[in-house]
């Protein structure tokens, strides 16, 4: 049996006792451009368009995504979050502003807002409260206290939401392992936007020129925040390697974030001068039109929208083997074992020479067929519909 879930079909608007559609409230700390944020605002876009009722939370409103659920016509509460700090007054606002609007459900991104969205469900009658689990295998040793304490809490409160829903196999299975109640977890993975990532020759062009890609230069890249987690630095080292057999070759680290300064460091280290561009972005399609090959060098990984993005747009890919990663990939993206600098730039030099011959229709058409935005939202109301159809949260203030 394949692993793979099919594409879903269109599933049957919901309704509850007063005949009214099911009322979602779905609550993260801010529209910053990430991948989780990404995915809230698909979801509030889908849902929205199939004529639910949602109101996107935040605790900061702030960052570009805003724009997009104003154009989609989302309405966004401003919770008005005033720091790190402010937890009990914030908690209060929050009951204020549910018992005001009155969702049928609360569906938390994030582990700050899965522990907000928990307490909201004690002290708020009738609501019904789901997680999102969005990272698998997280070595925390890598983050502050702050993230480690947020972290253990998440983990022992987990049994108040009536549903769990992880982005992967490989985070339903970490939560388990963490004491999570596997009985409430269910997998709806991650959906692309493939009329946005698509294959755009403009685009490609447009961006290699202000790269300074000449014509038979082949780029490979990653695309991610600059985070130690992601592996960049691994990808350094093999492309010092790669170099050796293909000089031709151009290294793009695409991203911004706190690892910046030291994979800069190492670059010159390693001596790959003009071979290597580590560079901000600001529009992933043309980022990722632009490359020949991606990479994904990744030390932990739930699912990686970076790598079906690059899919979508036709470009083959190589993971590291974690999260779901191979199984985004499939059949068509080779897989390696993450901190190998030697078998990623293998991996590189066989991809390159594949180039010709790869179909990059067969590449993008896995992404449309097995992880379109519209399975993800027609996934998460399956499972919405068998919560919202079973009996509600008794939570007496």
């Amino acid at each position: 049996m394949s692993m793979f879930l099919p594409e879903a079909t269109r599933t049957e608007l919901p309704v509850i006792s007063d005949k009214r559609p099911v009322s979602i409230f779905l609550l993260v700390r801010s529209l910053e451009l990430g991948g989780a944020e990404r995915q809230l605002v698909l979801l509030a876009t889908g849902l929205h368009e199939r004529g639910y009722r949602v109101q996107v939370a935040v605790f900061y409103k702030r960052g570009p995504l805003i724009e997009e659920l104003d154009r989609a016509g989302v309405a966004i509460i401003d919770l008005g979050k005033r720091g790190r700090w402010d937890l009990i007054g914030f908690v209060w606002r929050l009951r204020q502003v549910l018992q005001r609007v009155r969702p049928d459900l609360v569906y938390s991104f994030l582990g700050g807002a899965n522990i907000m969205a928990a307490a909201a469900g004690l002290v708020v009658r009738g609501v019904k409260i789901v997680w999102s689990i969005r990272a698998a295998d997280m070595d925390l040793s890598q983050y502050d206290w702050t993230h480690r304490a947020g972290s253990r809490v998440e983990r022992w409160i987990s049994g108040l939401p009536d549903l769990i829903i992880a982005n992967s196999v490989s985070g339903r299975d970490y939560a388990a392992q963490n004491g999570f109640p596997v009985d409430r977890i269910a997998v709806v993975s991650n959906g692309i936007d493939t009329a946005h990532f698509r294959p755009d020759a403009k685009l490609r062009a447009a961006q290699r020129a202000r790269w300074g890609l000449r014509g038979q230069e082949i780029g490979v890249g990653v695309l991610a925040r600059l985070d130690p987690m992601k592996g960049q630095e691994t990808f350094l080292r093999a492309a010092a390697i790669a170099l050796r057999s293909k000089p031709e070759l151009r290294f793009l680290c695409i991203g911004e974030g706190p690892d910046e300064g030291r994979l800069k460091a190492l670059a010159a280290e390693l001596q790959l001068g003009d071979r290597v561009l580590i560079t901000g972005v600001a529009d992933p399609v043309a980022a990722l039109n632009a490359l020949d090959v991606a990479c994904s060098p990744s030390f932990t990984e739930g699912f990686s929208n970076a790598i079906a993005e690059a899919m979508a747009c036709g470009i083959p890919c190589i993971v590291t083997n974690v999260g779901d990663s191979a199984r985004i990939v499939g059949k068509l993206g080779i897989v390696v074992p993450r901190s190998h600098p030697s078998a990623l730039a293998n991996a590189i030099l066989k991809v390159v020479e594949e180039l010709p011959s790869i179909q990059k229709k067969r590449v993008r058409a896995r992404i449309v067929s097995t992880f379109s935005a519209a399975a993800m939202v027609e996934g998460t109301i399956a499972q919405l519909n068998r919560l919202s159809a079973g009996s509600r949260r008794h939570t007496e203030p």
